[in-house]
């Protein structure tokens, strides 16, 4: 009897103590006497005190920043730049068991495989296809974590910074670009505007009368203003067949 009456107590205070419950994002992996034993599903849940520890593992998509990196690119430009990893646990038990701390490893690779990526793409590239860089930083982050039990679900490039200097020549070359594009289409425009009037010129040649009409309807919009002053251009056979006449009547 006073055996039992130590016994029950203890396995009371035993059960009460070896209590535990496991939230609905989490798995509890199970080390007994040091060695991995299994791992425990949402819900409540026993371990035996002292014999057996659980760890929880929060299986939610987590973040990691990537402060800013100095990097070089493929064609020797100088950029600061910074990010951030979308991850989260998709193995509990090798998240545990082959990582001290899974969370820092993946910020601490990040840059590396920032750096890396970098590396080889030109400054072109890295502004106009950005979320191709993300793409290629996730690739890599992704083939090396997964053998921890985390899976990169996504990487941000959030800021990409150049120094003064650099910042001056790209704005040079762009306005550069402007002008090009500007003359080409003006000059587009006169060779247009040219084959039009050469069309409607050849027309009115061979129009009877047309000259003369065209000629009289710039005239008449030139007139419709008083403060202007018309000089009419007359042909000296003009000229010439008046004199004839007068000659002839006299």
């Amino acid at each position: 009897m006073e055996f039992l009456s130590f016994i029950i107590p203890v396995a009371i205070v035993l059960l009460f103590i070896g209590l535990r419950v496991v939230d609905q994002y989490e798995r509890g992996v199970i080390l007994t006497l040091g060695k991995y034993s299994g791992m425990r599903e949402p819900g409540l849940t026993w371990i035996f005190p002292g014999i057996q520890q659980m760890t929880k593992v929060d299986l939610r998509i987590r973040t990691a920043d990537i402060p800013q990196q100095e990097a070089i690119t493929k064609d020797n430009v100088s950029v600061a730049i910074n990010a951030v990893v979308y991850f989260k646990v998709s193995k509990a038990d090798d998240a545990v068991l082959k990582i001290q701390n899974y969370t820092e490893a993946v910020a601490q690779y990040a840059q590396t495989a920032l750096r890396d990526v970098i590396g080889g793409t030109d400054l072109d590239t890295l502004l106009a296809e950005r979320a191709r860089v993300s793409n290629d930083i996730e690739a890599i982050i992704d083939s090396a974590t997964d053998a921890w039990g985390v899976d990169v679900t996504d990487v941000r490039i959030q800021d990409i910074q150049l120094d003064q200097n650099m910042r001056r020549v790209m704005a040079s070359q762009a306005e550069a670009e402007r002008d090009r594009r500007a003359t080409i289409i003006r000059a587009e425009g006169e060779e247009i505007a040219a084959e039009k009037l050469s069309l409607a010129a050849r027309k009115l040649a061979s129009t009877p009368g047309g000259i003369q009409l065209r000629t009289l309807q710039t005239i008449e919009t030139a007139a419709a203003e008083p403060n202007k002053t018309i000089v009419f251009a007359v042909p000296t056979e003009i000229f010439k067949e008046t004199q004839a006449l007068s000659a002839g009547l006299v």
